[in-house]
């Protein structure tokens, strides 16, 4: 057992120790085993768990898929012999990080435990007798009492050994693992409950095996789902550090935009499954930039016309870059819009008001936020106090009102840590609080672009370091009008909050 900590090393022994006295009566003379099913369940619950040691089928199954034989032998066998029933599965079953023994060591006993408790549960309220009649719908309450059982075990248990292996906090440690087991040990209850049942039919067990067939594939297509999920985060990934590897300075910002994106629309009452896409539209809404050249990304002082031009393609890039990935669904608009205006002076397309998406005016709030409250190697961030008085006060005219306010109630019950996004960062001074500046610059107005409140030298950062987008010359000092030119296309300038990102 090295590598694992004593604590943990003494819990699995525990755990153990107590499966064994469990199973112990039905190994003693006398005790009446019923030895014939109790074999056949133990030998079907471990070549059920061969699908998961198959290179073939071990990814897309996984180990422990097939509870409802568990859950039959709580209904068919007492609860010593139903402890038995998962020993053999469990000690031939897969582990993916070593120590393998221990590891299955502690789930032959978990699993033991939790059987053993389930049948006692079924057997309180007669579930052998009542499986044995087909009582239905009486049936059902020993089932269930059998499931609940089961899962409460399982979940105790559970809690504990994160607790003493890891480095968890106890009252951390059983957080959501009860809620997140009870509908799947509901539907696996009802499957044991429908084996067992068949068990005591006239056709005896080999009619028991029909329930496992569609649980098996109703496993397959969920460990399918899981990896096409793992699949659409690795893409994301790929395409996040492809960013971050060619825009340095900007480390960090896209997985920040998108957990605030997610703040954002948690507060709006957006369902789950929203959320997941609101949260890759606020990751990729810079992808675009692997469109720009580097030398524009990176280049120090001012860019010119030209360069504004090219950097602010960088929403068509990006829209160009993910149409064809389909599960982005409507973050694909928001990686194209998250530039536009509420008064329809932003880009590409000049949209305004409810024309532009939502999803693109929720990551627009998040990305000034977090470009506000970073740490970069040529600024300071700035208190989230102050970039959320910045947001509410450009909120109708850059900002949907509505995405801000959202914005400050998460802030409010959620807090923000800020960062660093920069490989090289100066240190606080000392008594100045992470992610705050002693010389913070005043809040700008709307077209802070422009503003010349606190101009600050161009030469000393690189492109991009202003509040919004790298500023051309004709605004470092002058008003909006002289950098805004006709017409509503990419090249056309407008001024924006200080911080908002490029």
């Amino acid at each position: 057992m090295v590598g694992i900590p004593v604590a943990a090393r003494a819990y699995v022994a525990g755990t153990a120790v107590c499966a064994v006295a469990c199973a112990l009566p039905a190994l003693t003379p006398g005790a009446g085993t019923p030895w014939r099913p109790l074999a056949l369940l133990a030998t079907l619950y471990a070549v059920s768990e061969w699908p998961a040691r198959s290179p073939l089928l071990g990814r897309a199954l996984g180990a422990g898929s097939f509870l409802p034989v568990l859950l039959a032998a709580a209904l068919l066998l007492p609860p010593a012999a139903a402890a038995l029933v998962a020993v053999p599965g469990a000690l031939i079953s897969p582990v993916e990080h070593g120590p393998a023994l221990p590891r299955r060591i502690w789930r032959a006993a978990r699993l033991a435990l939790a059987a053993w408790t389930a049948a006692h549960a079924a057997a309180l309220l007669g579930g052998p007798a009542a499986v044995a009649t087909s009582h239905f719908p009486y049936a059902l309450l020993p089932a269930g009492a059998a499931a609940l059982a089961f899962c409460l075990v399982g979940t105790a248990l559970d809690g504990g050994i994160l607790a003493a292996a890891e480095p968890v906090p106890p009252r951390h440690a059983w957080h959501g693992l009860l809620s997140r087991s009870l509908a799947p040990h509901a539907v696996h209850g009802l499957a044991g409950l429908m084996m067992a049942v068949l068990w005591r039919s006239p056709y005896g067990w080999p009619a028991a095996l029909c329930v496992l067939l569609p649980m098996y594939l109703s496993c397959w297509m969920y460990a399918q789902y899981h990896r096409e999920h793992a699949a659409h985060q690795a893409t994301i990934r790929a395409l996040v550090q492809a960013v971050d590897i060619k825009d340095a300075y900007t480390r960090g910002h896209s997985e920040r935009v998108g957990r605030a994106s997610v703040l954002i629309a948690r507060e709006l009452g957006m369902d789950d499954s929203r959320l997941d896409v609101i949260r890759f539209a606020g990751i990729l809404h810079d992808v675009g930039k692997l469109g720009v050249p580097t030398r524009v990304l990176r280049k120090d002082g001012p860019l010119t016309p030209e360069e504004r031009r090219v950097i602010e393609l960088h929403p068509e890039y990006g829209h160009e870059i993910v149409r064809g990935i389909g599960f982005l669904g409507e973050a694909r608009a928001a990686i194209l819009h998250h530039h536009e205006r509420m008064d329809g002076s932003g880009y590409p397309y000049g949209l305004s008001g409810d024309r532009i998406p939502e999803a693109a005016r929720v990551v627009a709030v998040a990305d000034a936020f977090d470009a506000m409250t970073s740490t970069r190697s040529y600024r300071r961030a700035r208190p989230v106090a102050t970039a959320v008085a910045e947001l509410e006060r450009c909120a109708g005219r850059q900002f949907d009102p509505r995405m801000v306010r959202a914005l400050v109630r998460a802030l409010d019950r959620h807090g923000w840590r800020t960062a660093v996004t920069a490989d090289e960062t100066a240190p606080a001074p000392p008594g100045t609080a992470a992610g705050t500046s002693p010389a913070d610059p005043p809040p700008a107005d709307a077209d802070a672009d422009a503003d010349t409140t606190a101009p600050r030298p161009e030469a000393a950062r690189p492109a991009g370091t202003d509040a919004t987008r790298p500023a051309a010359p004709a605004r470092e000092r002058g008003g909006v009008a002289a950098a805004r030119g006709p017409g509503t296309g990419p090249g056309r300038g407008h001024g924006r909050a200080r911080g908002g990102a490029r």
